[in-house]
């Protein structure tokens, strides 16, 4: 029987030794941050327990308050929707809503939100989730039909300029523009592994039949972002427009590994061609618009995920809206919308179940007590887990491989 800290040690042996210990330090520093960032371990758990069969459908994976948020899709406009499919499988759908009510509980609680709240805005989500379900028709946020808090949100969003994130991220030295050096978030790489990036990299652009196929690499550098991803490649490049130096764009280039969840799920997967092709092909069923640039591409034998550079804060802040408890209802139930639209659009593909036997499922409450049952009794498991974890860090015992 393994400790905690040796299953978290376990899991992250084969990432990169330095980012795995700044890893380890995120998510030491709160509750949440640590259920964020140990999503192995509560499907681990969660395998063992003996949930009652719910249909096999596509899921996000790692589903949790963070994990929702805007971004610039392909069509240029600015969606409220799930933003992270690293995890992405197909899996009882039931597990998904697990997830993410038990993030409810430990967050609000991190917020110190009464567990009254709390246990209304998980059944509301609850509500909401079946509601949508039971409708059979998926449905999308966007600034022109979004209400409270996230339409606010999302026009800030909208309102803000490329020019701000661009400028936050770049430098002029001696006349040239660079990628800028901020340690927390873009580091230097060697010469050698940038030029290999580089080479690697003009195809892809060359590859689209619109932008960036007219744009050619300024700069790359190593990006640190994310709590659960951190220890695997990351980069991000500056791209320049060839025919005009006013225009550029970054891209993000995400190395693409297993779902921790696969060695738990029974569902027979499809045989994708790379973990990239998983993640791009997913995302691509679930969300309504997908992100800009969104593609795949391989190198030096891994495969990445390839899109146009987000901003890491454009999520719901629930510490600005905690006193505000009809505002975080607002959210929530727009949460809960955006969950039920993702499994729908996917029922029939690639071997999940039917929109029929999905619609089934949202008409009973059978199973939706037995989640808020075990959501709960999980969020005090997590809090020990976590207390076990920072005490160890505290005692320097994890040791980083490398």
């Amino acid at each position: 029987m393994f400790t905690i800290f040796e299953r978290i040690q376990n899991f992250n042996n084969e990432l990169l030794p330095d980012k795995v210990a700044v890893k380890y330090k995120l998510i030491s520093e709160d509750a949440f941050g640590f259920f964020r960032g140990t999503n192995h371990i509560f499907y681990e758990d969660l395998s063992k327990e003996g949930f009652p069969a719910s249909p096999q459908c596509w899921i996000c994976g790692d589903l949790h308050l963070e994990n929702f948020g805007t971004f610039k899709g392909d069509n240029r406009l600015v969606y409220f929707d799930l933003n992270d499919f690293d995890e992405s499988i197909l899996a009882p759908v039931e597990w998904e809503i697990v997830r993410v009510i038990t993030s409810i509980f430990i967050a609000f609680d991190s917020l110190k939100i009464t567990h009254e709240e709390a246990l209304k805005s998980a059944e509301l989500f609850l509500k909401t989730y079946c509601k949508i379900i039971v409708e059979g028709k998926p449905r999308y946020i966007e600034s022109k039909i979004a209400t409270g808090i996230v339409k606010r949100f999302l026009n800030k969003v909208e309102n803000r300029s490329d020019k701000k994130l661009f400028e936050s991220r770049t430098i002029r030295k001696n006349g040239s523009l660079q990628l800028s050096g901020d340690k927390k978030k873009q580091l230097l790489i060697d010469n050698k592994l940038k030029k290999q990036l580089m080479e690697a990299f003009t195809p892809w652009m060359e590859s689209n039949n619109a932008p960036p196929n007219n744009y050619k690499v300024l700069d790359v550098r190593f990006r640190l972002a994310g709590t659960g991803s951190l220890g695997v490649k990351r980069y991000v490049f500056l791209i320049e427009k060839d025919t005009d130096k006013s225009k550029h764009m970054l891209i993000d280039m995400k190395q693409a590994t297993p779902s921790s969840l696969l060695p738990y799920v029974n569902a027979v997967q499809p045989s994708w061609q790379s973990e990239s092709d998983r993640m791009v092909t997913i995302q691509k069923m679930m969300q309504n618009i997908p992100p800009a640039q969104l593609s795949t591409m391989d190198f030096d034998g891994d495969s990445y995920i390839m899109q146009e550079m987000q901003p890491t804060k454009d999520r719901i802040n629930f510490k600005l809206i905690q006193s505000h408890f009809k505002e975080v209802c607002g959210v929530i139930e727009d949460m809960a919308l955006i969950t039920a639209s993702a499994h729908l659009r996917s029922v029939g593909r690639k071997g999940s179940c039917s929109a029929d036997e999905l619609m089934e499922f949202g008409t009973h409450d059978y199973w939706q007590e037995k989640v808020l049952d075990y959501a709960l009794r999980y969020k005090d498991k997590m809090f020990d887990y976590y207390k076990e974890f920072k005490q160890d860090m505290k005692m320097d015992k994890f040791i980083v491989n490398g």
